[in-house]
């Protein structure tokens, strides 16, 4: 029994220990300015992935190649990327201006310009939470191509197998592929895969596009081909960080424009002096849970609001939506497209032009200059939480030159994380939240409590929070440690210990709000990385979400009108 105790906490051990290389080898490499991920320079990030063997990567230590990891990290990079020698991270520099059309990634929110036939540039303006993310992702990418690589080569002359030749003419072809073809690329695809034909066959339409209808035959064809050309010709891949991006990082930059023009938004419609409250939450469910029951009545007639939540969120919808943010943008709502490059979009809700409803009701007493006003900012992404909410808590420099500090009266945080015990959809309402990596624990008095939200058919866990370094990074002995150990950890997420201190800092020390302001955290769990097939990796929540985000949308909404 010890022997198995103490076989665990060493591999959690290891785990841990190839985290902590993977960020110092980052921050090294981001200061040397370039890399070759295959090279002696990418030595140590592959080692340590391969050691660490994240949950989100599948069976990258094993020979065949990682079909449900592939499609995750694919999703998250530019169109075109596996045909790039080299990647360029820069800064915003100015490619928005140009001819460069902006690739953007299907889940995640950055642009990329491909240069020419062999280059991509990535732009960076999220903070090294989104270096740490790309890298792990290409260190991924590589090592799946080499491993593509390894099963055609024949020889060191280079010569390749016939499977490759076939899917080599297959994807060469300019001609679309008929089905009978495209299943003999497919046979020889998953050979030189080491997977079966079902498998091969199954993830094949996940990865077309309306770009590439062939994309998967494609990724695969050119992951090797560069592979076979850095080990053949020595021909070595390269990620560069731009000089800009260098000097750029950690100053806020992006963070500080974004905060600035919000408050310069209030500052115009005469909002800076009132109670506000700051939600970080998606773009629709605070929208929608104020006014999809007043926008579409009849539809509720014979449905629940749920039914109708759930209506909303299907991509058919696209009216019923419209009807409910022209309704918003009538009644109150004020939307700010980000100009930044922090990818973070705002609504802001002006309560005294709120109409009729329950949430009304709450406040028909209040005098107009005590009304609510909520901005909601859209999630932030690792590290970038404390910069944007450092910002916007900030004293404003108003037009006549004098600092305004802001009525903030509570800040909420509602997000997606990990849960380590329970399914996909369960909420988990966090005590505290501990950084990855370091004794950094931040309690709070969560104003959000367990009992409020149960009844309602959905789990509910409390307890303490681990903010990681990077989601896609964990593995299930790190997540054991995790839920085994006295830290009482239910979940995992990227944020909360980021925003947690900027609201400390800004509230107990630096004194730009008040020390009373109160902050809620709730999630819902987007996967449960500890149960196999529930990974991310595993696919969305699809319908499941919607539920516990709008039981989490609607608390929060009932506790900021009914405080006083």
């Amino acid at each position: 029994m010890a022997n198995l105790i103490l076989q665990g906490r060493t591999r959690a051990q290891e785990s841990s220990s190839a985290i902590e290389r993977m960020y110092i080898t980052m921050r090294h490499l981001f200061n040397r300015g370039f890399y070759k991920p295959m090279g002696v320079s990418g030595d140590t990030l592959r080692e340590a992935l391969l050691i660490l063997r994240p949950e989100i990567y599948g069976s990258v230590a094993e020979e065949k190649v990682e079909l449900n990891g592939l499609l995750y990290v694919i999703d998250r990079l530019p169109f075109g990327i596996e045909e790039c020698r080299y990647i360029n991270l820069t800064s915003e520099e100015g490619y928005k201006n140009s001819h460069f059309k902006a690739i953007v990634p299907p889940k995640r929110r950055r642009n990329c310009y491909r240069i020419d036939e062999e280059q991509m540039n990535i732009e960076i303006t999220r903070g090294r939470s989104e270096i740490y993310d790309i890298l792990t992702h290409l260190t991924f990418l590589f090592i799946e191509s080499h491993k593509i690589m390894n099963r055609v080569v024949i020889n060191e002359q280079g010569k390749v197998t016939r499977d490759w030749q076939k899917l080599e003419k297959a994807v060469l072809s300019k001609k679309d592929l008929t089905k009978a073809e495209r299943e003999v690329a497919l046979t020889h695809t998953a050979n030189i895969l080491g997977r079966t034909f079902e498998e091969v066959s199954s993830v094949y339409n996940d990865f077309s596009c309306p770009e590439s209808k062939e994309r998967f035959l494609e990724i695969i064809y050119w992951l090797g081909k560069l592979a076979i050309e850095e080990s053949i010709e020595d021909n070595k891949r390269i990620v560069t960080f731009s000089p800009v991006l260098r000097e750029r990082l950690g100053h806020h930059i992006h963070g500080e424009i974004w905060a600035n023009s919000i408050k310069k938004k209030l500052e115009e419609l005469k909002l800076l002096q009132r109670p506000i409250h700051v939600i970080s939450a998606n773009m629709h469910s605070v929208m929608n849970a104020l006014y999809a029951p007043i926008a579409l009545k009849t539809e509720l007639k014979n449905k629940s609001t749920f039914d109708i939540y759930e209506s909303l969120s299907e991509s058919k919808n696209d009216k019923l939506r419209a009807r409910v943010e022209k309704l918003a943008l009538q009644k109150g709502m004020t939307y700010i497209e980000d100009q930044s490059g922090a990818n973070i979009n705002v609504q802001i809700f002006d309560t005294i032009q709120y109409p009729e409803g329950e949430y009304k009701n709450h406040i028909a007493d209040l005098e107009n200059e005590n009304k609510p006003v909520i901005v909601v900012m859209d999630y932030a992404f690792g590290e970038q939480a404390y910069e944007t909410m450092d910002e916007l808590l900030k004293p404003y420099i108003n037009i006549e030159g004098d600092k305004v500090h802001l009525d903030v009266k509570s800040v909420s945080i509602m997000g997606k994380a990990g849960i380590l015990e329970g399914g996909k959809g369960d909420i988990m309402i966090p005590s505290a939240h501990v950084f990855e990596g370091t004794a950094d624990n931040y309690p709070f008095k969560n104003q959000l409590k367990k009992k409020e939200l149960e009844g309602h058919g959905i789990d509910i866990y409390d307890g303490a929070m681990i903010t990681v370094l990077g989601t896609s990074l964990q593995n299930r002995d790190i997540l054991k440690f995790f839920h085994d150990s006295t830290w009482n950890v239910i979940g995992l997420e990227m944020e909360g210990a980021h925003y947690q201190k900027a609201i400390q800092s800004a509230s107990k020390l630096r004194g730009s709000i008040s020390p009373k302001v109160k902050v809620r955290y709730a999630y819902y769990a987007s996967d449960n990385p500890l149960e196999t097939g529930s990974t991310l990796a595993s696919g969305g929540l699809g319908t499941t979400g919607v539920k516990p985000t709008y039981l989490i949308t609607e608390k929060i909404i009932e506790q900021i009108f009914k405080e006083r």
